[in-house]
């Protein structure tokens, strides 16, 4: 097999030629990504459940919305927590139960205590399921133009308008792509 240059940490934004309902207008992002495959969550689809409801003692540490998100399509019956520690968290600093995967964001141990990070962290967000590839799939869908390949920011984890996120993201990109922010919702009504 060819080798994989790493995505981690990096946003997947579904084009709209991407005809999967799973990923209509997504924003995805990679925590994972090697030889061995892809690990992801969507950023910008929240649920009606709180998070409370479901975790006790990590409702009142996520940002608004303070909703499950639902991460993917694999295994919506596990939860995942993403979160971003602000400023130079690096070596001994880094918070118990928090690892990082890029930059100032990283995944929170959800099996630890909630106080435990609680004064560390800046925003987090909880995840049902996730978005994963096999080996080499992420990167056909890649060579099909399923997906752009951008920069995260650390924002992008807790934006408070999920629903508009996707459009973001492309706006904010120095390119062509900041033109495709503009695409209709449904092309035929042009």
């Amino acid at each position: 097999m060819t080798e994989v240059s790493s995505l981690t940490g990096r946003l997947l934004v579904a084009t709209p030629a991407l005809a999967d309902p799973n990923f209509d207008r997504a924003v995805v992002l990679l925590l994972d990504h090697d030889e061995e495959g892809s690990l992801g969550v969507v950023l910008n689809r929240p649920t009606p459940v709180d998070v409370g409801d479901i975790l006790e003692g990590w409702g009142d540490l996520t940002g608004e919305p303070g909703v499950v998100f639902q991460g993917g399509p694999v295994s919506l019956d596990s939860a995942l927590g993403v979160a971003v520690i602000p400023g130079d968290a690096s070596g001994d600093a880094l918070p118990l139960g928090w690892r990082r995967v890029h930059g100032a964001i990283g995944l929170v141990d959800l099996e630890a205590p909630p106080e435990l990070l609680a004064s560390a962290l800046g925003s987090l967000r909880i995840f049902a399921g996730y978005a994963g590839w096999g080996p080499g799939q992420l990167e056909d869908e890649l060579a099909e133009g399923a997906w752009y390949v951008v920069e995260s920011e650390p924002g992008d984890v807790s934006s408070p308008s999920p629903e508009r996120l996707w459009r973001e993201v492309l706006r904010r990109q120095r390119s062509e792509l900041a033109m495709v922010a503009t695409y209709p919702d449904d092309p035929s009504l042009n």
